[in-house]
């Protein structure tokens, strides 16, 4: 079972306790998006096989966003952080290149 941080209350919280909120660090556009805008943040989306960025609700806790680094392989946690952040935590980054020394952070907002 996933074992997350919550980073707000500071509870360790098993899986049962969050609701999943997808892909982390998307770019949601405005009202002045085109439809290339829309199409590739509702449909293209990462997917990815390893380390990937996930937010996540403590849902029957104190309520609050967050957002979880983790294998999607392994289920290895590498860190959770405050949702309002627009990049991952340095130290996080650093936890995860020092497991995975060919990953690099690709910031997925500039899409």
């Amino acid at each position: 079972m996933l074992t997350l941080q919550c980073p707000c209350c500071g509870a360790m919280t098993e899986e049962t306790e969050l609701s999943p909120g997808g892909e982390a660090h998307l770019t949601r556009h405005g009202p002045g998006a085109t439809d290339d805008d829309f199409t590739a943040y509702m449909f293209h989306r990462e997917n990815a096989r390893g380390v990937h960025f996930e937010r996540w609700r403590h849902a029957y806790g104190c309520g609050k966003w967050f957002h979880a680094a983790r294998c999607t392989v392994t289920l290895e946690v590498f860190g959770t952080y405050p949702a309002q952040t627009t990049q991952p935590p340095q130290d996080i980054l650093d936890r995860i290149t020092a497991r995975r020394p060919d990953w690099t952070w690709r910031d997925l907002s500039a899409k």
